[in-house]
């Protein structure tokens, strides 16, 4: 008798994302098992238009760890995938995510591209596959999936205000069980790398993760991104 392919729960984190919300659960609301967004207390109408398009929304403390680990906690399915609210899932992704965990991977995540034909952001996409292929740890920008089982092993997302995805991934990446780097991509908005320059963010994330691989606590590496320079402009849907 043929096994029931895993069911796939997405969890979607949001503060103030009302401009795109609708797009990013398109293909979720299709595909998936269920979609919970999980609202960080938006003051724009972000829950009430994902609950408009058939999303089951739920409140938690601002924060994306707090809010993941808020829908996780809830949803029902085999396999949670996170995704980002300004990042869109190519059509039959849930189908390759659940056929990837059938076949024994225990976690993973997808290609990104951005929603521009900016050469240097294709420069961009292209280093962040390569440099994830190569550690094997992931982003949140990446759509990272994991199966219900060791999300549950590894205790869901480190209460942390920064770097709670490569937290996340370098736990799993210790466990040695198989994990999918799929070659899908999912299609991620420009905007933050816009706003603050394409070559400024670069730097400055490369820098963060350079402090944070070093020791540097990541409520000290979220104040040092949000709070100081140009970061400090940045709309409150990205301070998370």
């Amino acid at each position: 008798m043929e096994s029931e392919r895993p069911q796939v729960s997405v969890i979607v984190p949001a503060l103030n994302e009302a401009q795109t919300i609708s797009s990013c659960l398109q293909a979720p609301l299709a595909e998936a098992f269920e979609v919970i967004l999980v609202d960080g207390a938006s003051s724009d109408n972000t829950a009430q238009l994902a609950a408009s398009l058939g999303a089951r929304v739920i409140q938690a403390p601002r924060g994306r760890a707090s809010q993941m680990n808020a829908g996780a906690q809830l949803a029902r399915g085999d396999v949670l995938l996170f995704l980002h609210a300004d990042v869109l899932l190519p059509p039959g992704a849930i189908d390759r995510v659940a056929l990837a965990v059938e076949s024994g991977a225990h976690w993973g995540r997808f290609d990104v591209h951005f929603d521009t034909p900016q050469a240097a952001m294709a420069l961009v996409a292209f280093m962040m596959n390569q440099r994830s292929r190569v550690s094997a740890i992931a982003t949140g920008d990446q759509a990272i999936f994991v199966s219900r089982a060791l999300w549950l092993e590894l205790g869901g997302f480190a209460p942390i205000a920064l770097m709670e995805d490569i937290e996340f991934c370098a736990r799993a990446k210790r466990t040695r069980v198989r994990s999918a780097f799929l070659r899908e991509q999912v299609q991620v908005s420009a905007r933050r790398w816009q706003k603050r320059g394409v070559w400024r963010t670069i730097f400055s994330m490369w820098w963060l993760r350079l402090l944070y691989f070093f020791g540097a606590s990541p409520q000290a590496l979220h104040a040092r991104y949000y709070q100081s320079g140009p970061a400090a402009k940045l709309r409150a849907s990205d301070r998370r």
